[in-house]
């Protein structure tokens, strides 16, 4: 699974499984481009991961913030005159729970402008190019949440859900094209926002490796024939 002559783009790419998913994707020789907004964490990233500039680049953006994205996605097409690869990472997941009555419209809106109108902003962006090339790879990042529901995190829940719905739909619209795309939905990941290994029948959380790995495969082209689908990667799970 060489991606050599290959142009990737990492949102949510500073951290957890974006940077892991960044990371094996310039380790594997393609041009890797990151996107986060924390400024900082980004650019120490960046800094791990791309030894030279003509291996890759940075850009500081907030994936709901529309014109941002179609600015840079543009400056990429213009520099490499392509895009290969999309991974919708960006998503917020806080971890104040409770009771959806208790819940407050703000914190709804963040939600869908990032989980939901930030994929689909990225998504439009690249795939006219993607059409016109008549190759195209989106991996987008939802959850078991999407499959399952958390009682205490309604709005997340719906949101991943609406992830998983614009996968399916959006395959049977540009499959023809060879344009692939599918979803990923990790359950409690070893990184910075969830650990509970209690809720795996594996009595353990996955790896930012793990969820790496499966999203470099639906990349490649031996996963040239798959499209549509929705890989839960959750050590089987138990149910919430």
């Amino acid at each position: 699974m060489e991606f050599e002559g290959k142009v990737a783009v990492i949102t949510g790419a500073a951290k957890g499984i974006g940077y892991t998913a960044a990371r094996l994707f310039a380790e594997k020789g393609a041009y890797t481009v990151l996107i986060d907004r924390d400024e900082e964490d980004l650019k120490t990233a960046f800094k791990s991961i791309i030894k030279s500039k003509e291996k890759g680049r940075y850009c500081i953006a907030d994936v709901s913030d529309e014109k941002s994205i179609n600015e840079i996605i543009e400056d990429i097409l213009k520099n490499n005159r392509k895009i290969d690869i999309l991974v919708n990472n960006a998503g917020i997941y806080h971890k104040n729970r409770g009771p959806f009555v208790d819940s407050v419209s703000d914190t709804w809106k963040e939600k869908i402008n990032v989980n939901i109108l930030g994929t689909m902003y990225c998504t439009k962006a690249v795939l006219k190019s993607m059409i016109e090339q008549r190759y195209g790879r989106i991996i987008n990042i939802a959850s078991v949440a999407a499959e399952y529901g958390i009682a205490n995190m309604v709005d997340y829940s719906m949101t991943k859900g609406a992830v998983v719905s614009l996968t399916r739909a959006l395959a049977k619209k540009v499959s023809e094209f060879n344009v692939l795309v599918n979803a990923v939905s990790p359950g409690n990941i070893n990184d910075d926002i969830s650990r509970h290994p209690d809720f795996s029948y594996m009595n353990r959380s996955g790896t930012t490796e793990e969820c790496a790995n499966l999203i470099v495969f639906l990349a490649s082209d031996e996963a040239s024939f798959i499209s549509g689908q929705n890989y839960q990667i959750d050590g089987c799970r138990k149910k919430m």
